[in-house]
């Protein structure tokens, strides 16, 4: 009665689950190139709320050098989305960063780009929450601001309900504020620029003399200098823009053109909000607050008032912007909570993460990449106290190490296929340009902010880089113990048999629960007759194909998953046959293992009531918290279940040394 309890108000929080293997599922929950703007695209949109502050207020008292910045803002954004269609191009199953520089330049520069990725994606969560927090604040009373720590901590944990749902749940529930932010924010660029848009050749003149004049003063080594690094700490103004390719595959098809519009989309939108945001600094004169007010609010507050609405008409409508801006910066957070579960569940399938992360729910989400993430994106908030300054360092760095590996791995794959390609030259020199401006701005970035958190991204990515190789050694360690089992126990003979011997449904029955391992599956048959020498005359083979991201992300691997299933089970019966035991097999298929598996027990024990249950399980000789952590304890959570339901099951041992 408790776990049906349980699973009501499960049903009524997340929902009820979906079938993996039905083929309208897919279809239901893949985005279309407008949803996955809000729910992809609205990472980069967000980040003009301060991208462009950090690099208006770099320039100092030389704010002349802004309508450069503006240009160049749009032109860097178009140029790096640009090449990132080349990654949707060659990479149609999504991955993004991760797998272009696995593939095309190694899997320890995937490494390095996965690690950076996932730090990433972890601030996403943590800047955007915090930079909304921080706008719609600007606009309540200052007494308010104790509360801002603690509101970042309850709206990162409602967006970690909301992904819980479904990825397209939680867009559906963002997708009113995303419509209000841009519908907002174009009226106050154009009406901004519009109202002062006489004085626009004027402030060209006099950009174009002043800059002149400081050239002469300073040299311009020093006017291009103090340019770069304006421009190179903006640079949390293109983040975001690679959120599309790493999830490619969750959109419709065909998926390459939905991926191509929805970047086109996204660089339209944030070319137009943050190039128009700076020139509304320049032309509305926009100072710095002391009162905690962010840039945006006080050019808009400008802006506002000129409309002639009133005093209190202009709060109030600066109040909805600002709350829109804010509330973007909440969908923006959720972008993290998509892409960063994405980039571990690649990780996990190449071994570089637990293989926990590649698991779905039954809502057909990664339900442990969520968790990892908002309660990492959580810590990072205790520990910086929200403070936007110091996330948006943090993560601009890691933002441009993913964007140099990629561009670096797409240089690299259209000098290597120039003689295939006939387009090869355009596209690998925009590939090279954008290799150079994205390393150019990430080593700018981390030499002026290094003692200014820095140094803590660097160290954070290294760590999590560490404890990914780790990971990754036990698993090939594993595999090869597992690989010599393998080569030992699954070469004995398994071809049909002719006549095979009859089941007798009351005969004394063993029954095996196995895995993709034929070696573990041959390992706990031999030890099974060893122990139990003519006692079973029936073999009951049960299969669970693992519905995870791998064999759901790509065209046919539900198929090729099932393939697999079905072929080991026929491999197990046939050596049964072979060998005068009577043998049979059942299968599923689902995203919970242990719950697949117990439906099938139910149903073995019904036909077949002398029945027991058997599995194997790695033994490590240094066992280890880490150990439980990188291997499921699937036998011993069926054991306690099967022993709940008055049936009998034995754990054979396997020893991995």
């Amino acid at each position: 009665m408790i776990q049906n309890l349980a699973g009501r108000i499960s049903g009524v929080l997340f929902g009820p689950p979906r079938d993996p293997l039905s083929p309208e599922t897919r279809h239901n929950i893949a985005l279309a190139a407008f949803f996955a703007w809000v729910g992809l695209g609205a990472d980069g949109l967000s980040s003009s709320a301060y991208g462009p502050e950090e690099a208006f207020k770099a320039l100092g008292t030389h704010t002349h050098l802004s309508l450069y910045l503006a240009l160049a803002t749009a032109l860097t954004v178009f140029l790096i989305s640009t090449a990132y269609n080349q990654v949707i191009e060659l990479f149609p199953t999504g991955g993004g960063g991760y797998k272009v520089a696995t593939q095309l330049i190694g899997p320890y520069a995937g490494l390095v780009s996965g690690a950076a990725l996932i730090v990433d994606y972890v601030l996403t969560i943590a800047i955007s929450v915090a930079s909304g927090v921080d706008a719609v604040f600007s606009s309540l009373p200052t007494s308010w601001q104790v509360y801002k720590l603690t509101t970042e901590l309850g709206l990162t944990l409602l967006l970690m309900f909301l992904n819980l749902r479904g990825m397209k749940e939680s867009i559906k529930v963002l997708t009113p504020i995303f419509i209000g932010f841009v519908v907002t924010h174009v009226f106050i660029i154009i009406y901004g620029v519009a109202v002062r848009g006489s004085e626009l050749p004027v402030i060209v003149s006099e950009t174009l003399s002043e800059t002149g004049a400081l050239a002469g003063q300073m040299g311009w080594v020093f006017v291009a200098s103090l340019f770069l690094r304006a421009y190179s700490l903006g640079g949390g103004t293109y983040t975001g823009i690679e959120a599309v390719s790493n999830n490619i595959n969750a959109l419709k098809e065909p998926r390459v053109h939905t991926g191509k519009l929805t970047m086109f989309y996204m660089a339209l939108s944030l070319a137009f909000t943050a190039a128009g945001i700076i020139l509304l600094y320049l032309l509305w004169q926009a100072q710095p607050s002391s009162t905690g007010e962010t840039l945006n609010a006080v050019a808009f507050r400008s802006v506002i008032g000129s409309l002639g609405l009133g005093a209190s008409s202009s709060y109030v409508l600066l109040t909805i912007v600002l709350l829109l801006e804010g509330a973007l910066l909440y969908v923006a957070a959720n972008t993290g909570l998509l892409g960063g579960p994405a980039v571990l569940a690649n990780m996990a399938n190449d071994g570089w993460a637990p293989t926990q992360f590649s698991s779905l729910s039954s809502r057909l989400v990664t339900k442990y990449g969520i968790l990892i993430m908002g309660f990492a994106a959580i810590l990072i908030l205790i520990w910086s106290g929200g403070l936007v300054d110091l996330l948006a360092v943090l993560y601009s760095i890691n933002v441009f190490l993913t964007f140099t590996l990629s561009l670096l791995g797409l240089s690299i794959y259209w000098w290597k296929h120039r003689k295939e390609q006939a387009r090869w030259l355009p596209r690998l020199t925009l590939s090279l340009v954008g290799f150079f401006v994205a390393s150019s701005i990430l080593i700018v970035t981390l030499v002026e902010k290094f003692f200014e958190g820095g140094w803590m991204t660097t160290l954070i990515t290294s760590s999590v880089i560490a404890l990914c190789l780790l990971i990754r050694w036990h698993y090939r360690e594993t595999e090869a113990q597992m690989a010599r089992a393998d080569a030992l126990l699954a070469a004995l003979p398994a071809e049909p048999v002719a006549n095979p011997p009859p089941i007798d449904p009351n005969a004394q029955t063993a029954v095996f629960m196995i895995s993709r391992s034929r070696g573990a599956g041959m390992h706990t048959i031999l030890w099974v007759q060893r122990l139990f020498p003519n006692i079973f005359k029936n073999f009951v083979f049960l299969s669970v194909g693992a519905v995870d991201t791998q064999s759901y992300g790509g065209e046919g691997s539900i198929e090729g998953l099932q393939q697999e299933v079905h072929s080991a089970c026929d491999y197990y019966v046939n050596f049964c046959n072979r060998n005068g035991i009577a043998a049979k097999s059942y299968q599923a298929y689902g995203t919970d293992r242990v719950e697949e598996l117990t439906k099938l027990a139910l149903k073995v024990r019904d036909e077949f009531p002398n029945c027991v249950f058997f599995a194997s399980k790695l033994i490590f000789v240094h066992d280890n918290w880490l150990t439980r952590i990188l291997h499921n304890q699937t036998a011993l959570t069926m054991q306690r279940v099967l022993h709940l339901q008055g049936m009998f099951m034995v754990i054979l041992p396997m020893k991995v040394d």
